[in-house]
């Protein structure tokens, strides 16, 4: 047997399934997860996702298990923890024998129409164009007006065009996976304006006032180690946030770029409609990270607050019951969970070796044993200006180590009684909850460490 054949043969059908669903998974470049409609957010216009979610699920918890694109994607491509696919640097890229193992490729094996516009974010190599049936995907991080023809023409509908082309040569013989990754609402690095939004959004949110949250108040900065305060994250909040004028217009222009991907998103159901394939089309919609608006003095991501490391998630099912629709689940759910899904949804049964779940049970209502706790670690650099870290959040609770720090340096936070992440215990209150979060860390470094490809996973009891 080759190996091709063995990957195969390790995402069998779980069961026949005569006429499969068409999926279509959408990707917010730095999206957090408060920033929709549908998730409480009262300034925000996005109605076509809200629908999404009203006729969905919405995942109330969903996290990423690194908080920053290059790892974030490769987790969401292979449905791994960091630590085990080894994409910590933009110029890495997939060994063969792991990008066979992504989503794609397992759905393209399996007789999936593949489709991928947008970034790729894993830029070393080539470009893995011809492992899809349609591609316009890009690396590094591409240009908000990339038509020096068209200065008006934003990527954002640009992406949309693509997504438009690919959905009309789909035919229904052959189901198909249309991954669109989008740019925003990521900055346009080095452009001092930062947060390039489509012209014609220019109206919307002009005559908001956003407001400021609690902890970007000066004292929330100083609570953080020396390296935090000294690192990237704090001087891109000084290009976007450091003055009232500059936090509106950033924020605004944040919104104004999910409002873009919004509209995309209700252009490519239009399209299913007038194709009649709204009917047996999965749409999942996610972001590859979070991001500080001002939160705790930062900008950017990377590290372990909740502004950072926590997502959207919702998983539009037209085959769903209808009793099953509009429900809010509140079980903790990751980024490694996309791709046993989309496997799971295809009737393919997901390699062991994956870490991350089917969240099919979840949405279906299902009873289900999930998972109370995850590990996070960031080790990307950024030439010593991003600290690293490492550490376990629970369902009520959350315990980080800065490993860069000159003395060992942590926070333990009790989420149910702060949210916010205001007050640090680790060093004056519940000993027996900051020994134990030490343990669990431990724990789960090593058996990530001796994670292989040819064995299954379980996650450290």
């Amino acid at each position: 047997m080759t190996r091709r054949h063995f990957l195969a043969a390790s995402a069998a059908p779980l069961v026949a399934q005569p006429r499969r669903p068409n999926i279509i998974f959408l990707l917010g470049d730095d999206h957090r997860w408060d920033a929709l409609g549908c998730m409480g957010n009262p300034i925000i216009r996005t109605p076509n996702l809200d629908e999404l979610g009203r006729n969905g699920v919405i995942f109330q918890k969903n996290f990423v298990t690194t908080a920053i694109c290059v790892s974030s994607r490769a987790s969401l491509f292979t449905g791994l923890y960091s630590r085990c696919h080894k994409i910590w640097e933009f110029r890495n890229e997939f060994p063969a024998d792991t990008l066979s193992r992504t989503y794609p490729m397992l759905l393209r094996d399996a007789g999936y129409r593949t489709g991928f516009i947008g970034k790729w974010g894993i830029d070393g190599g080539k470009p893995p164009s011809a492992h899809f049936d349609y591609w316009r995907g890009f690396q590094g991080q591409g240009r908000y007006f990339p038509d020096p023809q068209n200065p008006k023409l934003h990527l954002t509908t640009v992406m949309g065009n693509q997504a438009i082309e690919f959905l009309n040569n789909s035919g229904p013989d052959r189901p198909f996976c249309l991954s669109v990754s989008f740019k925003a609402p990521h900055v346009q690095d080095e452009d001092p304006r930062q947060f390039l939004a489509d012209p014609q959004d220019d109206e919307l949110y002009r005559n908001v006032e956003i407001p400021v949250p609690k902890t970007a108040a000066p004292e929330y900065i100083r609570a953080l180690p020396l390296s935090v305060q000294r690192s990237e994250a704090r001087r891109r909040w000084a290009v976007r946030f450091a003055t009232p004028e500059l936090f509106q217009q950033s924020v605004k222009n944040y919104y104004r770029l999910i409002s873009g991907i919004d509209r995309v998103t209700g252009r490519i159901r239009e399209q299913l409609r007038r194709m009649g394939a709204e009917d047996n089309t999965v749409i999942i919609y996610t972001g590859d990270n979070g991001f500080y608006l001002a939160e705790h003095g930062l900008a950017g991501k990377w590290f372990m607050h909740e502004e950072s490391i926590r997502t959207p998630l919702i998983i539009h099912d037209p085959r769903q019951q209808q009793s099953r629709r509009g429900r809010r689940i509140e079980a903790m759910t990751l980024n490694i969970d996309c791709a046993p899904t989309m496997l799971d949804l295809a009737g393919l049964r997901p390699p062991p070796s994956m870490q991350g779940r089917s969240m099919l049970p979840l949405a279906n209502g299902a009873r289900t044993e999930w998972r109370e706790e995850f590990f996070y670690e960031h080790h990307f650099s950024s030439n010593g200006w991003l600290p690293s870290t490492e550490g376990v959040r629970t369902t009520d609770w959350k315990y980080t180590l800065y490993t860069d720090e000159p003395q060992t340096t942590e926070e333990l936070f009790d989420l149910k009684a702060d949210p916010l992440e205001e007050r640090n215990l680790a060093a004056s209150a519940a000993p027996q909850m900051l020994t134990r979060l030490r343990e669990r860390r431990q724990a789960w470094i090593r058996q990530l460490d001796q994670w292989t490809p040819d064995k299954s996973w379980q996650d450290p009891a």
